[in-house]
This record gives C-alpha cells, structure tokens and sequence, in this order.
C-alpha cells in the first residue's frame, strides 16, 4: 500500500505544514485562536491541540510513545498555553521525522492491534494503512486549521503537497 519513502515524503510534509501554520497562528491574538468558530473542534487552538493529540496517540501504537492525557473526547482541550502546544508540536515533529527514517517495508506490511477508544473495540489492521491514516488525520485537520487562519484574515504559505514537497526536499 505505501512504501518507507511515502512515509518519510509524508512526514517531511507534515513537518513543514504544521511550520506553515503556527507561524501565521502565533501572529494571532490569543483570544483569536481561542474564539469559537463553529470549526469540528470549535476553535484554531482546539483544532491545533486535537492535531497534536492524534498524532502522539497514534505514535504511542506506531513506535511506544507515551500516550496523550485525556480521552479523544477532551483532546482539544489537553494543552491551554500556545507556546507549550508550539514548542510541543515541533518537538514531536523532530521525533517523528526520526521515527520514519527507521520504517521499513516489513514493518509496514505487519498487522497492528490495539483497543480503539473511540470504536470501543480491539482492531488490528496493516500497519500501512494506520500510517497512511495518520497522514490522511493531520491533512485533514489541518485544512480546518488553514480555513481559521485565513478567515481570521492571516496568510499561510502554499499548502498543496505538489508545492511543497520540492521546496523541502531540494528537487
């Protein structure tokens, strides 16, 4: 399904998104980030922390990171300060960007199980379409994010994979 190359393509992507977004956020009041704004989670703080919470629990299956505070339910709400949920952005996105450069096509091809909160059932299924659901996960969210930023009038930089990939990677 995907190979160890999509999933450091990938996490290079991500990597850089999420800098093309805090950085217009941080320029942000933070009462503008907290506003309610009838976003899935409600506000870009929210939305941001919601990210951050996905991806360090699906990290805790992917490669034994500690699990996040809280259930899926409150996920939005586990960090309040955005300096802290900056600086732990871009610190769990160092650790992701070393965790995928040890993924390989076996471990990708091997099942994953685990009890699934929010499905309130034991799944298992490839590791490969976890991984791939991890990405689909934060690209979602974050095209949520990216809509809060701009309506709250701040610009990002080019957000479409086809842009940004050779910009990162020096092609």
């Amino acid at each position: 399904m995907i190979t160890p190359a999509y999933v450091r393509t990938m996490t290079a992507y991500n990597t850089e998104m999420n800098r093309r977004l805090y950085e217009p956020a941080a320029r942000l009041s933070d009462a503008q980030r907290k506003e309610e704004r009838g976003a899935f989670w409600g506000s870009l703080h929210k939305t941001l922390a919601h990210i951050l919470w996905g991806d360090r629990q699906w990290m805790s299956r992917l490669a034994d990171w500690e699990k996040p505070e809280g259930a899926l339910k409150q996920s939005a709400l586990w960090i309040e300060d955005f300096a802290e949920l900056k600086r732990l952005r871009y610190a769990a996105d160092e650790r992701i960007e070393r965790w995928a450069e040890g993924v390989t096509q076996p471990w990708l091809d091997e099942p994953l199980s685990w009890f699934s909160g929010a499905a309130q059932r034991e799944i298992t299924l490839p590791r490969s379409l976890l991984v791939a659901h991890f990405f689909n996960h934060q690209t979602h969210h974050r095209g949520q994010a990216h809509a809060l930023i701009t309506a709250l009038g701040e610009r990002t930089a080019d957000t479409d994979l086809f842009l940004v990939v050779p910009q990162i990677i020096g092609a």
